[in-house]
């Protein structure tokens, strides 16, 4: 029987660890944040810090970023609600990445709850 999108987030949800926004709070500096949301999104704001890796070339980029070459490194994974950082939590695990974790709530809820952002400075061209 096929499932539905909110099936296939529960059942990824159950295959890995997830953290709230407070404990996730903690880990920045400690871990490398991974922004799965489009690029449009990260460049409205982002978690401090964060490397923005869309969830629709997740696993054919990831290997191309250097801060994420080491697979037993210690990632933070969100998205804007937390579904496609699930499923993107999943798929690391299934290429080797050890320390996976994903922030519940995603950035609607970091924001939500007012905790710091960044917004990427503009590309001059000049």
């Amino acid at each position: 029987m096929p499932m539905t999108p909110h099936e296939l987030v529960v059942e990824a949800k159950a295959q890995i660890k997830e953290i709230d926004t407070a404990a996730a709070q903690q880990q920045l500096g400690k871990r490398v944040i991974i922004d799965v949301r489009e690029y449009d999104e990260y460049v409205a704001s982002h978690l401090p810090g964060a490397i923005n890796i869309p969830r629709g070339v997740l696993e054919f980029k990831i290997g191309m970023v250097p801060e994420c070459a080491k697979k037993d490194g210690a990632f933070l994974i969100y998205c804007r609600t937390s579904g496609r950082a699930a499923l993107s939590a999943v798929q690391l695990q299934k290429l080797g990445y050890t320390n996976v974790i994903s922030m519940n709530g995603g950035f609607e809820a970091w924001n939500n709850e007012q905790r710091p952002t960044e917004i990427p400075e503009p590309i001059n061209f000049e």
